[in-house]
């Protein structure tokens, strides 16, 4: 009985002394076919829940750019600073900055003693203008019938077109000052003038206060219309020959946007600034749809010339220490994907693509992990 249960043991020992060689055995195999495969293996699980994709080369257009900066701007005929014609002290200045004017509204009142006087010297020589009229007519009448002398003739119509000279420009003047002839025509004097809008836009600056004394150099508002703007942009002179009308412009406004807006080039300046940079103005597409504020600094690449190239998403590329790589699928055995590392020259960037500048590697059909490779080669 003894002996029995002495081999039984002897019988199970061996057992798993096989089971064990065979298990390590197995165990070597397996770690020997992942020493020799260097391949990055992906589950069909692991795909999906990591919503990766896969991609191929695509034929992309890449033009050639000429960057520059530049600002938002208006026409000259769309800004107005608004000075007084002659001086005097505001009475009146209800605008703020932002209010929104239209052509022909008042913008300020201004009080000044002289106004009268023009006035008074308009009136004074309104009434002798009749009197000089009749009297030179009356000399006319008289020298030729010769009963007057020349002289007295001569008097005459120097006073009388010496009136109505002055009449005029007295006239002219207070047209300037937004004073009506007829009314003072009448007796209806004003010692406070108003200034209205040139144009119809938005205040932009607001530099005088009730009180204050202005002078007719003095900058009291300035208007922007912003229903028409463009794109000034400053094109260095060693770019300004690739620069034509007409070629795309696309922009960006980098401290309001990361939007990316399109113009077209309308005018290239003729001249060079001080700093070696010549103006070329853009016009806006839909500017209408835009909240553009003048004098905004804009980040422009203009269009100079396109070529087509082969491209991958800048998705499918990552780059480690300046060294940039691909994930090329190798193969796919039921639900692993296996995907090799491969190194990349990468020639120019466009919107989201990036053009290589060798395909000898890869085959026509070659697909790329287009989605997702960053955390697979980053690890």
């Amino acid at each position: 009985m003894k002996r029995n249960i002495y081999k039984i043991v002897i019988l199970i020992f061996v057992f798993i002394l096989c089971s064990c060689s065979e298990k390590n055995k197995q165990q070597i195999e397996i770690e020997n076919r992942t020493m020799m495969d260097d391949r990055i293996q992906i589950t069909q699980a692991q795909f999906e829940q990591s919503k990766m994709a896969l991609g191929s080369l695509e034929e992309k257009e890449f033009p050639t750019v000429v960057n520059v900066n530049g600002m938002i701007d208006v026409p000259p005929e769309n800004r107005a600073v608004v000075n007084a014609t002659m001086g005097g002290y505001i009475k009146t200045t209800p605008l703020l900055i932002g209010d929104e004017v239209r052509k022909g509204q008042v913008l300020v009142t201004i009080e000044n003693p002289q106004f009268l006087t023009i006035q008074q010297q308009y009136m004074e020589v309104n009434e002798q203008l009749t009197y000089l009229k009749a009297e030179y007519d009356r000399q006319v009448t008289m020298k030729a019938e010769n009963i007057t002398s020349h002289k007295n003739y001569l008097k005459a119509e120097s006073e009388y077109r010496t009136a109505v000279a002055r009449h005029k420009g007295l006239d002219k003047q207070l047209r300037m000052l937004n004073i009506s002839p007829a009314k003072v025509r009448e007796g209806l004097l004003s010692s406070v003038v108003s200034i209205y809008a040139p144009i119809s836009g938005s205040i932009t600056k607001v530099n005088v206060t009730k009180g204050a004394y202005v002078s007719p150099a003095t900058l009291i508002l300035e208007i922007i219309d912003n229903d028409h703007i463009h794109v000034e942009l400053s094109v260095f002179e060693k770019d300004i020959m690739k620069v034509k009308k007409g070629q795309e412009i696309n922009f960006k406004i980098p401290e309001a946007s990361t939007s990316v807006y399109k113009a077209k080039v309308h005018l290239v300046g003729t001249s060079i600034e001080s700093n070696r940079t010549i103006k070329v103005h853009g016009h806006l597409e839909d500017e209408s749809d835009h909240n553009f504020l003048t004098g905004m600094f804009v980040e422009a690449s203009i269009v100079t010339d396109a070529a087509f190239a082969k491209a991958l998403p800048d998705e499918a590329i990552v780059t480690v220490d300046a060294v940039s790589y691909v994930l090329v699928l190798d193969e796919k055995q039921k639900d692993i994907f296996y995907f090799k590392q491969q190194e990349i020259d990468i020639e120019t960037r466009y919107e989201g693509y990036s053009s290589i500048k060798s395909l000898e590697g890869f085959k026509p059909n070659t697909q790329f992990l287009a989605k997702g490779a960053f955390n697979l080669i980053g690890e």
